[in-house]
C-alpha cells in the first residue's frame, strides 16, 4: 500500500524512496566484457551473446529481407500508429534544429559557430521483461533531423536469434538501416571498439540495465564515446487537487509503477480526501493489471502520497524531487507551469496522462531520472551534433586588439601566448 505523509518542509530524501539499482560487483564483469571484445572482435561478440543470451546467431546484422518481412508481418493497424507518432516527433524535433551563427561585429572580425552532425551513433534498444518499439523512434528520429549519416541499433535476439518484429518494423519507420543481434555491455563493447561487422560509433544513446550503463560509463570514461545520459528506475510524480478524478491518477502513478519493481510514483495533493482515494484505488487497480508483482514491489517499497497544504508548495516539492514525469493535475496547469523547473517533461492538466509523451505527443519520452532533471534534459536533436566556433581576423583587426590579448596573456604567465601575437604586430 502506498505510504502516506504530510509535508512540513522536509528535504526530497526524507519524503521518498527513490530507488537505486544495486552496483553489486559489476564494474568487474563488465571491465572483462570489454577487454576480451576488444580483442577478440565478433569472436568474443558472439561467444558473450551464447553465454547471455542463450543463443549464437548466424550473423549479427539483420539483412533487409528480415526487416521487410518483419514489417509485413506486424499489423497494420500498429504500423499506422507507429506511424503517426513519428510523424509527431518529427514535427516536435525539427523546431529544435539549430544551424549556427556568423557575426562581424567590426570590420575585419568574423567570429561564427557551425552546428554538425555526429558522424556515426548507436541505438542501444534494450530486450528484457519488455521490449520498446517507441524508444527506437524517439532515438533515431531526432538522430536522422540533425543529420547523423551512419545510424547503427542493437537490441538483443530472442532465443530464435531473431529480432521481434515490432522493433523491426518501428527500425524500418525511422529510418534505421544498419540493425545488430546484441544486447547487454557486449553490445556497448562492439559499438565502442567495433569489430569486424559491428561499426564503431562516437556516441551511444538508449536505455539498458545495470551492466549496460556500466559498460557505457566505462567507455565514456576511456574516452571512446559520449554518451546520452545514465538512466535510473522510471519515475512519477502527480500533483492533484480537490477535484481530481482518484481513478485517474492511480491509473497514471500505475503506468511507470509497471516498468520495474525498482520504479517510483508519487503524489503531492492539496487533498487528504484524495490521498486517501487514491491510496484505495491504487490497490484496487493492482489487482488487474498483468504486470501486477512488478508494480505491487515498486508501489510498497517506492510509493508516496504527500499531503500539502497548496498547489505552490506542492510546485517547491516537485521542483527538490525533480521527478522524470511530472503530471500537473489541475484546473489551471499553465498557471503553475512558471513555479516548475526541475522536472523531465511535465504533463499540463487533467486530460494528459503520462503515456501520451511515451507513445504519440511527440516530444522525447528519454529523459533525466534520479532528480537530474535538476540540470539535464530530454533526448533531442542537440544530442546528435557538436559545435565548432571559427575566428577570423585581418591584420589591421589584430593589431586594434594586440595590447589586450598580450596583456591577458603575460598576466597569466604565458610568455609564449602573448609573442604568437606580438611576432604578427611588429612585421
Amino acid at each position: 500500500m502506498m505510504k502516506i505523509m504530510k509535508y512540513s518542509g522536509q528535504r526530497a530524501d526524507e519524503l521518498l524512496n527513490r530507488a537505486e539499482e544495486t552496483k553489486k560487483d559489476v564494474t568487474a564483469i563488465v571491465s572483462e566484457i570489454l577487454e576480451t571484445i576488444r580483442k577478440g572482435g565478433d569472436k568474443a561478440v558472439l561467444d558473450y551473446c551464447e553465454k547471455f543470451d542463450g543463443v549464437r546467431p548466424e550473423t549479427l546484422l539483420v539483412t533487409d529481407a528480415e526487416v521487410e518481412a518483419a514489417y509485413n508481418a506486424v499489423e497494420p493497424e500498429l504500423i499506422a500508429t507507429m506511424e503517426l507518432a513519428a510523424a509527431n516527433i518529427e514535427r516536435f524535433h525539427l523546431q529544435q534544429k539549430r544551424t549556427g551563427f556568423v557575426d562581424t561585429p567590426k570590420a575585419g572580425v568574423v567570429v561564427g559557430q557551425r552546428v554538425l552532425p555526429l558522424k556515426s551513433v548507436g541505438l542501444y534498444v534494450p530486450g528484457g521483461t519488455a521490449r520498446y518499439p517507441s524508444s527506437v523512434l524517439m532515438d533515431a528520429i531526432p538522430a536522422k533531423i540533425a543529420g547523423v549519416k551512419n545510424i547503427v541499433m542493437t537490441t538483443p535476439p530472442d532465443k530464435e536469434g531473431n529480432v521481434p518484429a515490432v522493433i523491426l518494423a518501428a527500425a524500418k519507420i525511422a529510418g534505421v538501416r544498419t540493425i545488430v543481434k546484441l544486447g547487454g555491455a557486449q553490445a556497448v563493447a562492439a559499438l565502442a571498439y567495433g569489430t569486424e561487422t559491428v561499426p564503431k560509433v562516437d556516441k551511444i544513446v538508449g536505455p539498458g540495465n545495470i551492466f549496460v550503463a556500466t559498460a557505457k560509463q566505462l567507455c565514456y570514461a576511456q574516452g571512446l564515446i559520449d554518451v546520452d545520459m545514465v538512466a535510473g528506475p522510471s519515475e512519477i510524480m502527480v500533483i492533484a487537487d480537490e477535484k481530481s478524478n482518484p481513478t485517474h491518477v492511480a491509473a497514471d502513478l500505475l503506468s511507470q509503477a509497471e516498468h520495474d519493481k525498482l520504479a517510483s510514483a508519487w503524489l503531492a495533493t492539496t487533498s487528504e480526501k484524495l490521498a486517501f482515494a487514491v491510496q484505495a484505488e491504487v490497490e484496487k487497480q493492482l489487482d488487474q493489471l498483468p504486470r501486477q508483482e512488478i508494480a505491487r514491489t515498486s508501489i510498497e517499497e517506492n510509493g508516496r502520497i504527500i499531503i500539502v497544504d497548496s498547489l505552490e508548495t506542492a510546485a517547491k516539492v516537485a521542483d527538490e524531487i525533480a521527478p522524470e514525469h511530472l503530471e500537473v493535475c489541475v484546473d489551471d496547469p499553465f498557471g503553475l507551469l512558471p513555479l516548475l523547473n526541475n522536472a523531465g517533461s511535465i504533463f499540463l492538466g487533467r486530460n494528459c496522462p503520462e503515456p501520451l509523451g511515451d507513445y504519440l505527443a511527440g516530444p522525447n519520452h528519454t529523459l533525466p531520472t534520479s532528480g537530474t532533471a535538476r540540470y539535464s534534459s530530454p533526448l533531442g536533436v542537440d544530442d546528435f551534433c557538436r559545435r565548432s566556433s571559427y575566428i577570423y581576423y585581418t591584420r589591421e583587426a589584430l593589431q586594434d586588439v594586440a595590447e589586450d590579448v598580450m596583456r591577458f596573456a603575460e598576466r597569466e604567465g604565458l610568455g609564449a601566448h602573448a609573442n604568437a601575437v606580438r611576432v604578427r604586430v611588429k612585421e
